[in-house]
């Protein structure tokens, strides 16, 4: 028997999007609204709780000489103007509100001896503008938010629910069907609207940041209810990735001053952006290291044969490292035996981040086709949306910015929504989806006969496909090589084997279906890699090395069909005042 749970409001994730976006749907509804916020995870352990850097805002524009001109600038700039410009000013408008918000609820922003909040240097920033809390300002954001949505009696929190497909009917999100992980239970959560904030999908690759819990749900959710993803051949490469185990070093790290060097103890930036050295944009660092690497000038890491480079925090001295960079040292010390006071530590690019998403407008309601037809009841947040305001290359420190920004006006919208929506019904056309959902995921899984492919041999496959094939620089044979790669592992998943066939915390079940949305998404990735002809931002191509404005300024959209491969299709890149210029630093 399927549970079913009805809610003015369901909200899939409870990352730094999802509980802003939860917070200010409670305040703006005074109580009123019965609010659901469904994470797979306990949802302090969303990857939000990650993030180290920091939040960029202009915070004293008086002082410094920033300007919200000059950050929109920055912005722009660093996406290699593949950025919406009207977001960008939307973000940047609206950034320095949220962080005097989240300092009123309780995030302990670092702060001089005066005690004024303090910002640091971020790559592609023209002044500092990075607001921090040590390096764990994901940790103390997330906390905080957490605590105070919990003094709301109408939120309502699912930790370890599992969200497997969304219910959409004549182009209206009705809900979400659910795996209760703790029971195994099937849910259906039916609400007036809701809001998608499911973060990234890190896991695509082998060498990530992210958390094993980035697998991009909301992605493939939202791509098989037939809402189209925008720009996914532009993942993020951190350009320092802990190696051999990829745990992110912030570029805050740089920021406080740290060098990159050589095996030949060069600061080898001066070669590819002298005016910014270790502070330019992140697909800059990142192609300069692999560049090193491929000249010879890396290090080789025994253990995985990985080429690496040296990040260099010894003249930092103890005293601003333990001060500003704390988890920093932990980690190194923790998992290398490395502590940067005395020593460099091996980094190299690490998938971080993806810059594409789900197709939202500048409010972030969801798109259902080019620029003109919304899903009425349904937003997208975060990492989990592609508002646009990155564009082809993140600036760091940006992305928390968007996730509080844009977890604010989507809960703030969406609450006036539901606030004079009918009540959701569990009719007949959604009894369907639920049924044909139900039997998807049991009865041709955990009934499956013995035999058949391991799961986790599939995923080793596809992440060095992706680390080898879809990385730094690509080209149209390796890309090709990449897709040919998984449409065999797309071929091996469907005789996949599940091993556990209980209901209770079924893990190996969850990372079966896991992997089934990984492996559309890495098709994806590579399918919109080989259509865009050109190096954009973190998307380079060594067979097409130039940015081509005559031909692609402008979104790649991918239409889920019944066919082989996507439909490909396209929306303008919306330029208020900056137009395309080269990109120099």
């Amino acid at each position: 028997m399927v549970e079913v749970l009805k809610y003015d409001m369901v909200i899939l994730g409870s990352g730094l999007a999802g509980l802003r976006a939860a917070f200010e749907a409670a305040r703006v509804s005074n109580g009123k609204l019965r609010i659901a916020v469904l994470s797979k995870v306990q949802a302090m352990r969303s990857h939000s709780v990650s993030a180290e850097g920091g939040a960029s805002a202009v915070l004293y524009p008086k002082e410094n000489g920033d300007n919200l001109d000059l950050h929109a600038y920055d912005t722009v700039k660093g996406s290699d103007f593949l950025a919406d410009q009207d977001a960008v000013e939307v973000l940047v408008r609206e950034a320095p509100k949220e962080i005097i918000f989240m300092d009123h609820l309780g995030v302990p922003w670092s702060r001089d001896a005066q005690g004024r909040i303090l910002q640091r240097p971020f790559g592609g920033m023209t002044i500092p503008r990075t607001t921090f809390a040590q390096d764990k300002s994901g940790f103390f954001l997330l906390s905080t938010l957490y605590d105070n949505v919990l003094r709301f009696k109408n939120v309502e929190m699912f930790h370890e629910h599992f969200a497997t497909s969304m219910i959409m009917q004549n182009g209206v999100f009705k809900g979400f069907t659910v795996i209760d992980l703790k029971t195994g239970e099937f849910k259906v959560f039916l609400a007036k609207v809701g809001i998608i904030a499911t973060g990234g999908n890190g896991r695509v690759y082998g060498f990530t940041t992210m958390a094993h819990s980035s697998t991009g749900d909301g992605y493939t959710i939202a791509y098989r209810a037939g809402i189209p993803l925008k720009d996914f051949e532009f993942p993020q490469f951190h350009p320092t990735a802990l190696v051999p185990n990829g745990i992110l070093i912030t570029e805050g790290a740089r920021g406080e001053g740290g060098y990159l060097i050589n095996k030949e103890g060069e600061r080898f930036m001066k070669r590819y952006a002298p005016s910014r050295m270790e502070l330019a944009p992140r697909d800059i660092v990142s192609r300069s290291i692999i560049t090193e690497c491929m000249e010879g000038r890396g290090f080789i890491d025994e253990e995985t044969g990985l080429c690496y480079v040296l990040l260099d925090l010894r003249h930092l001295g103890e005293e601003r490292i333990e001060t500003r960079l704390p988890m920093i040292r932990e980690i190194a010390i923790k998992t290398l035996g490395i502590d940067p006071v005395n020593e460099p530590i091996p980094v190299r690019p690490a998938m971080h981040y993806m810059m594409g998403g789900i197709h939202v407008d500048i409010n972030g309601q969801v798109m259902l086709d080019e620029t003109t037809t919304r899903i009425p009841n349904l937003w997208a947040a975060g990492e989990a949306a592609n508002v646009s305001v990155h564009g082809a290359n993140r600036l760091g420190s940006n992305s928390l910015s968007e996730c509080l920004v844009w977890g604010r006006i989507t809960g703030s919208l969406a609450a006036q929504y539901a606030m004079n929506a009918p009540e959701p019904e569990y009719d007949g056309s959604v009894k369907e989806n639920v049924s044909r959902e139900e039997s998807r995921v049991f009865d041709r899984l955990i009934h499956k006969e013995v035999g058949g492919e391991n799961p986790y041999d599939i995923k080793s496959d596809m992440n060095r496909t992706m680390d080898n094939n879809v990385y730094v620089f690509r080209d149209k044979s390796t890309l090709e090589e990449a897709y040919t790669s998984i449409k065999r592992l797309r071929e091996r998943f469907a005789k996949v084997r599940l091993e556990d066939d209980g209901r209770v915390y079924n893990q190996n079940l969850k990372d079966i279906l896991e992997l089934d949305f990984l492996l559309e998404q890495a098709e994806l990735i590579t399918i919109a890699a080989l259509n865009r002809t050109e190096s954009r931002g973190a998307h380079y191509r060594l067979d097409y090395p130039k940015r081509d404005d005559a031909n692609w300024l402008k979104h790649t959209l991918l239409f889920y069909t019944a066919g082989d491969k996507p439909r490909i299709s396209y929306s303008p890149v919306k330029i208020t005042r900056w137009k395309p210029e080269e990109r120099k630093y």
